[in-house]
């Protein structure tokens, strides 16, 4: 029996989801299919260019499975770029999430978001610490 998927969680979602190539009438065009949570990963890791380990963390999964959440987006964006073929942004398993949480590292000074709903993190993502704490939304310390 396969294990259920959690959801992904999604910061970002733009209200265009289909791309198509200029000059080809939509039905001469050939489709892949783009997840909005693969979407979030080319966004976390390509745009933004983070770490698996730390994208991972902010789509609420493992480091290995944001690999394979990327790998499997990466290729349908090549597919579509190099044989002329659109791409439709939909379904997927994911949760959107409007806000993250701020923390501030009181044994290095770093500080880092957290999407909501990932849980306590497990220490600071600079030195490795437990000693954090978590900043409010005008930057104070919160009680």
């Amino acid at each position: 029996m396969v294990r259920p998927q959690k959801d992904r969680m999604v910061a970002f979602s733009p209200e265009i989801s289909y791309f198509k190539p200029r000059g080809i009438p939509m039905i001469d065009l050939e489709e892949v299919g783009l997840t909005v949570d693969e979407r979030e990963a080319i966004r976390l890791s390509d745009l933004m260019g983070m770490s698996h380990e730390e994208a991972g963390r902010r789509m609420g999964v493992s480091r290995a499975t944001f690999g394979r959440i990327i790998q499997r987006a990466r290729k349908a964006v090549a597919d579509a770029l190099i044989n002329g073929k659109a791409i439709n942004v939909e379904g997927g398993n994911y949760k959107l999430v409007r806000q993250a949480r701020l923390f501030c590292c009181n044994s290095c000074g770093h500080q880092w978001e957290e999407a909501l709903g990932t849980g306590r993190p497990p220490g600071c993502p600079a030195c490795g610490k437990k000693n954090y704490y978590r900043l409010g939304k005008k930057g104070g310390r919160e009680k």
